[in-house]
């Protein structure tokens, strides 16, 4: 998997600007506010459909502009392809591969991965278990269509749901059979989830636990910690209708898979509760670059690398593994200043500068 091309028109804050890749290490650096994670986010786009930071599209069009367009020229199994991402001021957005307009976020995401570590993912072993799930959701739906649908339909029928229970509640109603009807569905959606999330987690503990033995000697234990103790349809369904009531007082859903987390344990120690800020930070690095190898292990490529100002949050050592790691991977790294870098012999160098990108390495 490598990213050759990226061409900006009125995205963020760049009026028109091409970058040609480096098939290996490529560092963003500049100022803060100057573009640089525009750049990554650009990337990720064509890897997840959405952007890693906006909360609306139309926060990616460049002030005062109507569209934006980004363009990406990308290898992938030996093809090659070119990627085209159209937004516009009304809140549409399109995207076409090769020419050819793609309709399903499953589809687009099919074609390109990558995985990106920024200083928001050191705070997931202690973070809330919604951050788990997000990490959870983003590395299953880009591999597996069927999950992302699954995850749709349970997000759906979860908010209709809701509106349902804050209707019963305010009439004072204990029942109602198109409660029914919506637990149904979430129970089909969320046996289809927690078998995909177990598995993953599964794979990704082998993974994890190999590195974080590398780096620090320590032993990393992760698994899935459902919220529900049922795991196929019936007897999901079974304990939502017994539940019925309960969710209905608290006129929202106590129970799902919306409520599901990881437990991770260092040395036989709750990481959550007891961790220090480097086995924090060792295992988020654990876990990022397992989430690379997970990739791998599914497509047999490895996926492109964007770490977003990460290094500097780093100490020496977790640096020195992680550089040791991505030599011969394509990465894009943002930072504002090259000194951290011990070796980038090889790496080629961009200075962003108020939407401006030069090149100023090799």
């Amino acid at each position: 998997m490598r990213v050759k091309n990226l061409t900006l028109r009125n995205f963020r804050n760049y009026r028109e600007q091409s970058i040609s890749f480096s098939p290996a290490t490529n560092i963003i650096c500049g100022n803060n506010a100057n573009g640089k994670t525009n750049i990554l986010e650009a990337i990720y786009i064509f890897g997840y459909g959405k952007s890693c930071r906006a909360k609306s599209d139309d926060e990616m069009i460049r002030f005062g502009c109507g569209s934006s367009w980004v363009t990406m020229e990308f290898e992938s199994g030996g093809r090659e392809f070119t990627a085209v991402m159209n937004l516009s001021g009304d809140g549409r957005k399109s995207f076409t591969v090769n020419n050819i307009p793609v309709k399903r976020l499953s589809r687009l995401m099919s074609y390109f991965h990558a995985v990106l570590f920024s200083p928001d993912d050191l705070t997931l072993v202690k973070g809330s278990p919604s951050a788990r799930r997000r990490f959870m959701d983003a590395a299953i739906c880009r591999l597996y269509p069927n999950y992302f649908s699954a995850l749709s339909e349970y997000q759906k029928a979860a908010s209709e749901k809701n509106i349902l229970l804050k209707q019963l509640k305010k009439a004072g109603k204990k029942s109602d059979e198109y409660l029914s009807v919506w637990n149904e569905q979430l129970a089909a959606s969320a046996e289809r989830i927690m078998e995909y999330r177990r598995s993953f987690v599964s794979e990704l503990a082998g993974f994890a636990a190999k590195i974080q033995k590398d780096i620090s000697s320590e032993e990393l234990k992760t698994a899935y910690e459902p919220s529900l103790k049922q795991d196929d349809k019936e007897s999901i369904l079974a304990f939502l209708e017994e539940n019925q009531r309960r969710e209905i007082e608290a006129a929202s859903m106590r129970y799902g898979i919306q409520r599901d987390d990881i437990s991770i344990f260092i040395s036989d120690r709750d990481a959550r509760l007891f961790a220090s800020q480097g086995q924090q930070r060792t295992a988020a690095l654990a876990f990022k670059i397992a989430e690379a190898d997970y990739v791998f292990s599914k497509t047999e490529e490895y996926p492109v690398l964007l770490l977003d100002d990460i290094l500097s949050e780093l100490d020496i050592e977790r640096r020195k593994y992680l550089w040791e790691r991505i030599l011969d991977k394509q990465v894009m790294i943002t930072c504002t200043d090259t000194d951290i870098f011990e070796n980038r012999r090889g790496a080629k160098l961009f200075t962003v500068n108020s939407g401006t990108v030069t090149v100023s390495g090799p």
